[in-house]
């Protein structure tokens, strides 16, 4: 076996939460491309049905599960469709998440309410949703986690709340590592830099030129795009990656 082989997903199963759009979006397909039949879920059907078409299209096999990743029912659900589809599940990819229209504040203004909804989506979900992976995955499965670059930073001016969610799921994802190792189930994260997702678009109200603005500011030049989410997720997915957990790898372009 050559060492490209080892990046191959042929026969395996994943489930891709907030698979829709996005780094989402851009994971999934990545993962079919890989081998991989892949779950698709997301609170709107029409985004993950246009990405279930994107990829069959091209050969793969995908399903669409509307799901909502703030109540269990549905991520209970969501490992059952997997398995009543496609006979296994082998890769939980927790993706879903965001701002989705929080505003961005300090913390001394940050309400309860937004506190306890971006709690509930960006930290919440994520526990549940492995816990749920956990007793489904087969020994040898794996969970990869989307954090943020906020996650890593001494601290997040203006989006306190957010920030503090991730660097918990980073925590997480070491706890989690650590806890399943015994099953060889390994638990990594992914942490992005600055990407212009749909999200990212609303919470910071940037045009497109500011955006364009932002990226020219980057050491690399340029902001994160879809290949390098999708590729990082196949790596830590595969058996290239067979030695890695508990590792949050930060694509971001930064040193």
């Amino acid at each position: 076996m050559g060492v490209l082989d080892l990046f191959r997903l042929d026969g395996r199963v994943a489930v891709v939460t907030g698979g829709g759009t996005g780094i989402g979006r851009a994971i999934a397909i990545g993962l079919a491309e890989a081998g991989a039949a892949v779950v698709l879920a997301g609170r709107r059907p029409e985004p993950i049905g246009l990405v279930r078409s994107e990829i069959d299209a091209a050969g793969g096999r995908s399903i669409a599960v509307p799901a909502d990743v703030t109540v269990d029912a549905d991520l209970e659900a969501l490992a059952g469709a997997a398995i009543d589809a496609f006979g296994s599940l082998d890769i939980w990819v927790n993706n879903a998440g965001g701002l989705q229209g929080e505003p961005l504040a300090n913390l001394h203004d940050t309400t309860r309410a937004s506190w306890d909804a971006t709690i509930a989506r960006n930290l919440t979900a994520v526990w549940i949703a492995s816990k749920i992976a956990s007793t489904v995955l087969p020994d040898g499965g794996c969970i990869i986690n989307v954090s943020s670059i906020g996650g890593l930073r001494p601290g997040s001016p203006r989006n306190g709340a957010y920030g503090a969610s991730k660097a918990a799921v980073n925590h997480l994802t070491k706890t989690y590592a650590a806890e399943l190792a015994p099953r060889r189930i390994r638990v990594n994260a992914i942490a992005p830099g600055h990407v212009a997702t749909e999200d990212y678009y609303e919470a910071s109200g940037f045009t497109e030129a500011q955006f364009a603005k932002l990226g020219t500011k980057q050491p690399l030049g340029r902001l994160g795009c879809d290949a390098d989410f999708a590729a990082a997720a196949v790596y830590l997915a595969s058996d290239a990656a067979s030695w890695v957990t508990g590792h949050i790898l930060a694509v971001t372009g930064t040193p």
